[in-house]
């Protein structure tokens, strides 16, 4: 188990040491349950109340925190930043693949970068070009004309379909499938007439995929994901979306085709975004929001109703349906008790 000094840990974070900056930490866990050689955080206030009880060797805190705690600190200016960061430093995860497995199946054409790993049963296709240090996890198919650059991770079980680019530091977790046809077809007195997808996928870098989240080929052109673009798990990106920089997307959220995002914009879980809309820089979206409209202000914006007992919620079903016509008579007794002129 690795292992770190406050001292060293106060040089990562440019950090204060309060206390013996020689006490040495293996790993990090929360107020409640941290032990003797954990480090833990307070970056909310309402876990305040268990500080003072932790039996954490060493806390992240603020310089206000800090001033009520006796115990050993390490003083930063964001705690759950610096926690992220601590994280990153100890953290355990194991490669995605080791080596090349003698199983994996690997096209004559494909071109394999200095340090890649491939994982059992993996296949890659022909003109695949992998960057230096790739990890494709066990089972992970590639197709072929597919780039992917230096120090991705696949994990096990993804799914790459042809002329699919991704970037640089990459993650991209089990069972995601990136380049599948898109949702196009045309109606031919009621027979469905598939249109082709000829477009690609093209990711930028430091992007993380959740698992069994699905990214759409564009029909023409090609769907977009650009740089530090986070998506959560069981998240549906259609044909032809584009989604901007540092832009971040939770689980179960369903975009639907040609939606342009912009940079910055964080969604809720279990949002509906509606085809053919434009959503400006710095948007904050609620969860369970659905967007049938553009949204042209940055800001945050919210629909669904919250959870109330069924028999209250069937009656204000049937209030909503006569919505219009409450405002109707509204308008007529508004407009019937103005004073003439």
């Amino acid at each position: 188990m690795k292992s770190v000094t406050l001292k060293e840990l106060g040089l990562l974070l440019d950090g204060v040491i309060q206390g013996d900056d020689t006490l040495e930490v293996n790993s990090v866990a929360t107020l409640e349950n941290a032990k003797s050689g954990q480090l833990s955080f307070l970056a909310n206030s309402k876990y305040r109340s268990q500080l003072e009880a932790t039996r954490a060797s060493a806390v992240l805190l603020s310089a206000k925190d800090a001033q009520e705690y006796q115990g050993t600190a390490l003083i930063v200016k964001d705690p759950y930043v610096a926690f992220a960061r601590v994280a990153q430093f100890l953290d355990t995860t194991p490669n995605a693949a080791v080596g090349i497995h003698p199983s994996a199946q690997i096209d004559l054409s494909a071109h394999l970068g200095e340090g890649v790993s491939i994982g059992a049963n993996a296949v890659i296709g022909a003109n695949v070009i992998l960057g230096e240090n790739v990890q494709v996890g066990a089972g992970t198919v590639i197709g072929q004309d597919v780039i992917i650059g230096s120090n991705t991770r696949l994990w096990a079980n993804v799914t790459i379909y042809h002329d699919v680019h991704l970037g640089q530091n990459c993650i991209i977790h089990s069972g995601a499938v990136l380049g599948s046809d898109g949702f196009g077809y045309a109606n031919e007195r009621g027979q469905w007439v598939k249109i082709p997808q000829t477009g690609g996928v093209r990711i930028g870098d430091r992007v993380e995929i959740g698992a069994s989240t699905t990214v759409d080929r564009g029909a023409l052109g090609h769907t977009e994901i650009h740089s530090g673009v986070i998506i959560d798990n069981q998240v549906q990106v259609a044909h032809n979306d584009v989604i901007g920089e540092n832009t971040a997307i939770a689980g179960s959220t369903t975009i639907a085709g040609s939606v342009t995002i912009g940079k910055y914009c964080i969604i809720g879980g279990n949002c509906a975004i509606a085809g053919h809309l434009s959503i400006t820089d710095g948007v904050h979206i609620s969860g369970s929001t659905n967007i049938i409209g553009n949204m042209r202000e940055p800001g945050l914006y919210s629909s669904a109703t919250v959870a109330m007992e069924n028999r209250v919620w069937r009656k204000n079903s049937v209030r909503f349906r006569q919505l219009d016509e409450l405002f109707l008579r509204v308008k007529t007794l508004e407009k019937n008790l103005k004073t003439p002129d």
